[in-house]
């Protein structure tokens, strides 16, 4: 892979990281956090229990968007090590050279379609 490949998945993992960094500032400052969540719907006695089951679905979801997000990020600090030791762009599974097209839909994968293909068959 030429240099200037290497530079131009960095920045867009760069980029990545960026708005995933500021999508996770933005849950948390949205969902500061359960235990306030919990103070709330006991200090409410007047809450129907619609309204609590609205809170606890919206909790959940963000909990769960946290986790991608974190899961995402960590990916991405993969990827970014794997250019600064010369890997990147080569699967962990088989070695094979990663198709251009997807490490441009998908920079931070570690794996070919092929071997990518096999691990969600289980």
């Amino acid at each position: 892979m030429k240099a200037s490949e290497r530079n131009g998945y960095r920045k867009s993992l760069l980029e990545e990281k960026e708005r995933l960094g500021a999508a996770l500032e933005y849950l948390h400052a949205e969902n500061p956090g359960a235990e306030e969540d919990q103070e709330l719907e006991l200090s409410s006695l007047e809450a129907h229990l619609a309204e609590a089951g609205s809170v606890t679905l919206d909790r959940e979801m963000d909990y769960s968007l946290e986790e991608v997000v974190q899961e995402r990020l960590g990916a991405i600090a993969q990827a970014l090590e794997r250019i600064e030791q010369g890997s990147f762009g080569l699967c962990a599974s088989c070695g094979a050279q990663i198709y251009s097209e997807r490490l441009a839909a998908v920079p931070w994968t570690r794996l070919c379609i092929d071997c990518k293909r096999l691990e969600e068959r289980g």
